[in-house]
């Protein structure tokens, strides 16, 4: 397998919430993740596991199905993937979860079957704050 399919068949494991833990199988367990913005899930992150429940597991819990991102494109350029993404969740209330994202990735090599060491996460911080506090409250009954 090249690199271009390997990268192409983990991020596609973003699309769907059974998936999805296949995808962090491949991100080490002191990933350097630090996603931008001024919003809840804004932050550095140094553990894995911390990230995925602080973040995928917050916002997922606000979705009708979980968290699923698609695959916009793919950049690549040795170690490093750049991925653009798109959020094909729907919120608790039912709203589009219309979320772009733009993660850059650091592997630690060029290699098929890589692991992710650190990621740098762009969105849109209206966009998750907006979620988080109307679902969380329509999920706490408020």
């Amino acid at each position: 397998m090249d690199l271009r399919e390997d990268r192409e068949q983990l991020f596609a494991l973003l699309g769907s919430p059974e998936t999805t833990p296949e995808f962090f199988e491949r991100v080490a367990d002191d990933v350097d993740w630090t996603v931008q913005g001024t919003h809840q899930l804004a932050g550095h992150y140094t553990d894995k596991k911390v990230f995925v429940a602080e973040t995928f597991g917050r916002l997922g819990a606000l979705m009708q199905h979980g968290t699923q991102l698609e695959v916009k494109h793919l950049f690549l350029d040795g170690a490093t993937t750049i991925a653009e993404l798109h959020a094909l969740s729907t919120t608790l209330d039912g709203a589009p979860y219309d979320q772009a994202l733009c993660w850059i990735c650091r592997f630690d090599s060029a290699e098929p079957g890589a692991k992710i060491v650190e990621v740098r996460a762009y969105l849109d911080s209206a966009m998750v704050t907006w979620t988080i506090m109307r679902n969380e409250q329509l999920k706490s009954g408020s």
